[in-house]
């Protein structure tokens, strides 16, 4: 925005900035009397709040409420939220406090403008952590009241409209949220509208380069369809007419942002991209939307595959429609959407149209309800980190869907990608927790099977089943992915906590004593005076190697013991079950019967090591670290060790190598191939034994081979 538009109030493109007089014009056209003063008296109140405040771009700074009101009144939100939108900023950047604002306007309109300052008052450490904890304090703000949400959308919108103001690099880090968070929160809450102002200013903000490019293609192809759009509209009014079906047809561009998210979703270079444009019928009723879909079906050929029926299976967000791809003219494509008003409505104002039609109809209450299904999912994992709970909720904000089938017929929504267990974690937790197997259209099928639109599910569950750690590496939801991680917290410190007992019991021997003989109570002071909760968190915390053992039995003894510390501690026995508390050094792969050493890794808990490993020296600084180690007898587990074997470059080598270790019951975990030495090769297997003597004897039997010239056993 320049410095001339901004003193006469104009925002870019030559609109004039809205005034009071313009909001209350806008809204006495839906509101009662009562409520349009009310929004005068905000206006009043506000204006002398920030008297003398000015924005970035030189306007006075009650433009930016009212301007934020302005696009909720087009919503035609209700009274209180715009009450709220003309005075979201006056607790933050005024003297006028939150107890003030709830006395001359009520706890209602108080607790949206509560809810909105406090989106922002935080401090970050970083630009990652601030991103994560906005998004967090925006879903729990959604959970209290969605019209917080409402007023922040509306917000942004206004700055991003105004966005010329800004710095560049605080232009490119506003517009990147914007198009992270923002857009698609407002696409989620399916408010079209300002989802398509947002990623259309965010994406000409963050890429210029790129939206020029793409803007004058538009304009070329613009020009080249000019002549046929006109022609297949009169050609669809004409159907309509013929077929005394009522209802308004419409000629639409492509949104920008879409064309290039299109481009990189599908690796397409611009030329590609060929339905830039597209036709909306609206009509009165559902009936009529599939009467005008045979209509148009009748006028031009359909596409094979490019038929979307939004209307039986509505997007997540409420989206209603039918959508169809046509051949046009001279074969040109053209993507035609068939909706009812009502359906039109709602993709154009989403969740706001609850506030607009709350009365006879029932189709912003159901829109209402998906979106606090979602926000309930959404808080079940509100727990974890904010990072976390943004990474995961990213996969839901972006719908991608796919629709499946439970037995009964129910329709189920998940992302695409989305596993058998994903759809069993979205039936219930508890049904994803207990899952052993799957059937797909009543065939078995691996759990970790991608599903595909129409198939019907069923999940088969036993009693006692647990989940497993590996189904981590290949869900997609947010809530299958949150339950797995909250269960292997949950396992990995209850064996954090029997791990900690085994290394205290070891360690307190040196003073010929146990836990079981430590006095009542005396554990958890000691945890207490460390700032843990209990004798447990500090049973936890030594299995996970944040605190020493030995130091932790010193503070155990009575205050007037002084016994001096006796010899070396006793090994620590390594059973192979300890889980997720205990892991192998890949530097060096230990198997049971090499001579160990345990490193305590803060966080992870114990890393076994060869004592031959090279890291062993590497971390000889950190002595406290290290306790010796050795392996309980008859281990049930098999365990990873490393094979370098030479053979002579020939036909089918690996194959038969590989038949060899089969042979020896033994797996093979990975392989890898170097043939740069002319006429040799070595072939480095990763190989799964019981313990030492197992690998020997695989050695034995891979040494024994003609074309094999050496094997030995590798560090990794």
């Amino acid at each position: 925005m320049t410095y001339a538009s901004s003193i006469l109030g104009l925002l870019p493109g030559g609109r004039r900035a809205p005034g009071i007089d313009q909001l209350a014009s806008k809204i006495e056209a839906y509101l009662p009397p009562d409520q349009v003063e009310r929004v005068r008296e905000a206006h009043e109140y506000a204006e002398a709040a920030h008297a003398g405040q000015k924005r970035q771009s030189g306007e006075a700074y009650i433009t930016h409420p009212i301007a934020v009101a302005d696009i909720l009144a087009d919503l035609h939100m209700d009274g209180p939220t715009l009450t709220a939108a003309v005075l979201h900023d006056v607790v933050e950047d005024t003297p006028s406090s939150a107890v003030e604002v709830e006395q001359r306007f009520g706890k209602e309109v108080a607790e949206i403008v509560d809810g909105v300052t406090k989106l922002d008052q935080v401090q970050f450490k970083s630009r990652k952590e601030a991103q994560a904890e906005s998004f967090r304090k925006m879903i729990l703000a959604m959970v209290r009241d969605i019209r917080v949400i409402m007023v922040k959308l509306a917000d942004r919108t206004h700055n991003m409209r105004t966005i010329a103001a800004m710095p560049p690099p605080k232009r490119r880090a506003v517009a990147r949220e914007t198009l992270d968070i923002y857009a698609p929160i407002a696409n989620r809450l399916g408010i079209h509208s300002l989802k398509l102002e947002l990623e259309e200013i965010g994406f000409r903000t963050l890429y210029p380069q790129r939206y020029r490019v793409i803007e004058r293609e538009m304009r070329r192809a613009r020009g080249n369809q000019r002549e046929f759009l006109p022609k297949i509209v009169k050609a669809l009014r004409q159907a309509l007419a013929g077929g005394n079906v009522t209802g308004r047809v419409e000629a639409r561009e492509k949104h920008l942002y879409s064309i290039y998210m299109k481009m990189r979703r599908k690796k397409l270079p611009l030329a590609q991209v060929i339905d830039m444009f597209g036709v909306r019928i609206i009509v009165g009723n559902a009936d009529d939307c599939y009467r005008v879909l045979g209509l148009v079906h009748g006028l031009y050929r359909p596409m094979p595959g490019r038929f979307k029926d939004y209307i039986a299976i509505p997007r997540v967000n409420g989206y209603q429609s039918l959508h169809t791809t046509l051949f046009g003219p001279n074969g040109m494509p053209l993507e035609v959407q068939i909706r009812t008003e009502d359906m039109h409505r709602m993709a154009e104002s989403g969740i706001a149209a609850h506030w607009q039609y709350k009365t006879g109809e029932h189709d912003g209450e159901s829109q209402q309800l998906r979106a606090r299904e979602w926000l309930a999912g959404v808080m079940q994992m509100h727990d974890g980190s904010a990072e976390e709970l943004l990474e995961s909720v990213k996969v839901d904000l972006f719908p991608d869907k796919v629709y499946v089938f439970t037995p009964k017929g129910d329709i189920m929504r998940l992302p695409r990608g989305a596993t058998c267990v994903d759809f069993a974690f979205a039936v219930h937790t508890g049904v994803g927790q207990r899952c052993v197997a799957a059937k797909v259209d009543r065939r078995l099928v691996p759990l970790r099977t991608v599903l595909r639109n129409g198939q019907t599910v069923e999940i088969i569950t036993a009693k006692g089943a647990q989940p497993n750690p590996a189904w981590a590496s290949f869900v997609t939801t947010a809530k299958a992915r949150s339950a797995i991680r909250q269960y292997l917290r949950g396992l990995k410190r209850g064996e954090a906590v029997e791990l900690g007992s085994r290394m205290l019991n070891q360690a307190l021997e040196e003073f010929s004593l146990s836990l079981k003989s430590l006095p009542a109570g005396r554990m958890d002071e000691v945890a207490q005076s460390l700032s843990l909760k209990d004798g447990r968190e500090l049973l936890e915390k030594i299995g996970l190697g944040e605190r020493l053992a030995r130091l932790i039995a010193r503070r155990l003894l009575p205050a007037d013991d002084e016994r001096p510390q006796g010899g070396p501690p006793p090994p620590l026995a390594i059973a192979g079950t300890e889980g997720l508390v205990v892991s192998y050094a890949r530097c060096c792969l230990p198997i049971p019967n090499d001579a160990i050493v345990a490193y305590l890794s803060s966080g992870r808990g114990v890393v076994i090591h060869r004592e031959n490993c090279a890291n062993v020296a590497a971390f000889g600084k950190q002595p406290d670290k290290w306790i010796p180690a050795v392996w309980q007898k008859d281990q049930q587990r098999l365990f990873s060790a490393g094979l370098n074997v030479e053979v002579v470059n020939k036909m089918g080598m690996l194959a038969q190598i590989a038949t060899q270790i089969a042979a020896e019951q033994s797996n093979i975990v990975h392989v890898n191939v170097d043939t740069s030495q002319g006429d040799q090769s070595t072939i480095l297997f990763e190989v799964q034994v019981r313990d030492r003597a197992h690998l020997a004897r695989l050695m034995r039997a891979i040494r024994s081979m003609p074309e094999v010239t050496r094997v030995e056993r590798s560090l990794a």
